[in-house]
């Protein structure tokens, strides 16, 4: 199954360059290019296109990448984003993540690990972790919105689905999980999967995202 993907950076070598690395592969094609964040919405949602992947540039004219990838969540489009930057900066994977971002990498990203990362942000996954997720939610705790009130946001999780979520959050894996629960690690997949799907999130990095937001986790203090 091919996957569909749109590029969206203001350099137009940058653009081309990336469009020879991914048709390149016969799992991936280019459907559609974008040359600031306003455009890449609009070609994101146009019928024609219907990407599965958008590789999105942070720093763009007229609206920038995460404002882009924003609006995009917010309209409900499926489109994964993996955020593209010549920045290796902590503030920007922070916004791209609460954005609605899947993936974060550098333009100097070995062209097949680029691949690789469109395959997996197309398959549902998140390729940043969530130890990593929570090191940059607890760093930046005081950007962090008052929490919503939880109640409200998780009321159709079960009170083990709230268990698995918490678990989640402070960056457990399944198998870490399952043990701290006395679960299978089949039976941790599946509580995740209905988190996922009950509460309308694309991945995992998103969860850990909504339980902050949500107040169930709240950031550590910093270690003296």
């Amino acid at each position: 199954m091919t996957v569909r993907v749109v590029v969206a950076d203001d350099q137009e070598l940058i653009r081309a360059g990336l469009r020879t690395v991914l048709d390149a592969r016969p799992d991936l094609s280019v459907v559609g290019e974008a040359a600031d964040g306003v455009e890449a919405v609009a070609v994101a949602v146009a019928t024609r296109t219907r990407p599965d992947v958008v590789l999105m540039d942070v720093r763009m004219p007229r609206r920038d990448g995460i404002a882009a990838t924003r609006d995009l969540v917010a309209a409900g489009n499926p489109a994964r984003v993996v955020m593209l930057t010549t920045f290796d900066l902590d503030e920007h994977v922070y916004a791209a993540l609460r954005a609605g971002a899947s993936a974060f990498l550098l333009k100097d990203t070995r062209p097949a690990d680029l691949a690789e990362a469109v395959r997996v942000v197309a398959r549902g996954e998140a390729l940043l972790a969530p130890t990593v997720t929570r090191r940059l939610l607890d760093r930046y705790a005081d950007r962090l919105p008052a929490p919503a009130p939880a109640g409200d946001a998780l009321a159709v999780l079960t009170a083990r689905e709230r268990e698995v979520l918490t678990l989640t959050a402070r960056a457990l894996s399944n198998a870490e999980i399952a043990a701290r629960l006395h679960l299978s690690t089949a039976t941790v997949k599946t509580h995740v999967s209905a988190i996922l799907t009950k509460l309308g999130l694309r991945d995992r990095i998103q969860a850990v995202v909504l339980a902050y937001d949500t107040g169930l986790v709240r950031p550590e203090p910093p270690v003296r």
